[in-house]
């Protein structure tokens, strides 16, 4: 059973919900731990001053912000304490915003929200039909832990959804990338292209798209397991073809996209093929002789 991790009301007017937040979301990440090589010994970290190796205990550490190059400034625990944001206790609602308002590039971390015991259930479910039949999201902020966060409140299925979101700043300027080169689409690749689109329409279903570079790696970890040997399969440096837009969408559009160009096998896998092609010919022919048989034989019936 999940447990959650932070708990308080989400608070707008004078409307108060009691509600629990729960971690939405959790990696499944494959992760490794470092050893040397040869021992097999476990590589730990340790926290040094400077240049030497001697290790620093965590209550001999300041935290120093670098005003310029090799000069910090340091600031205590108390000191910092006079910046932390107010210990509210609520998710406070500052306004109501349609969700296609929003750019996805702004959602942070999501984290499920379940009315926290009977008597919040009524109101809980009274917010999350009304703002679905509005199809609005609340917008607000709250306070977890030791950090401030600007915080979208949404319905998503029978239940309520908290996304934190970064702040505008924490947003990259798309300038920083440098201009997109200025240029001209035709009406015809317009087109040709939104044919495109729509054949790939289809509904959304996110358990088509797994993890399958995990698996991999966990098939792997399996096979060495057990004292099999792997064997990486070569690779094939190839330089990106440059393809003439308008006739590769005609091309796709009419079922003749150009597939991937297999790599050139290589060991095992290149005698194997040959073994293949040879019985392939090899079992033809006897079908064709067998064939001429039978044709002599009803001739000269």
């Amino acid at each position: 059973m999940a447990r959650p991790i932070w708990s308080g009301p989400i608070s707008f007017g004078l409307v108060n919900i009691p509600v629990r937040l729960f971690s939405a979301t959790e990696s499944h990440r494959v992760a490794f731990h470092e050893l040397e090589q040869g021992t097999g010994a476990r590589i730990h970290n340790k926290r040094v001053a400077g240049k030497g190796d001697r290790e620093v205990l965590w209550k001999n550490i300041d935290k120093g912000f670098e005003v310029r190059k090799g000069q910090f400034v340091v600031l205590s625990d108390e000191e910092l304490a006079a910046a932390a944001p107010q210990k509210t206790r609520s998710i406070d609602v500052e306004q109501f915003v349609s969700l296609d308002e929003i750019d996805p590039i702004s959602w942070d971390r999501s984290y499920y929200l379940a009315p926290d015991g009977a008597p919040a259930a009524k109101a809980y479910a009274l917010l999350r039909k009304a703002m679905e039949e509005r199809r609005r999201v609340a917008i607000g902020r709250f306070v977890m832990r030791t950090k401030e966060y600007v915080a979208c409140v949404r319905p998503y299925r029978d239940i309520l959804v908290l996304e934190t979101m970064f702040f505008p700043d924490e947003v990259r300027d798309v300038k920083e990338i440098g201009a997109a080169p200025k240029t001209t689409v035709g009406r015809s690749e317009l087109e040709l292209a939104e044919r495109l689109i729509d054949s790939l329409t289809s509904p959304w279903d996110p358990t088509k798209y797994e993890d399958t570079y995990s698996e991999r790696v966990m098939a792997l970890v399996r096979k060495k397991d057990k004292g099999q040997e792997i064997v990486a399969p070569e690779e094939t440096a190839e330089r990106p073809q440059i393809v003439d837009l308008m006739d590769a969408l005609k091309r796709t559009l009419a079922g003749g996209a150009p597939r991937p160009r297999a790599t050139a096998p290589t060991g095992r896998a290149r005698g194997a093929r040959g073994a293949r092609s040879t019985r392939g010919r090899a079992e033809g022919a006897r079908a064709t002789r067998s064939g001429t048989r039978k044709s002599a034989r009803r001739a000269r019936k």
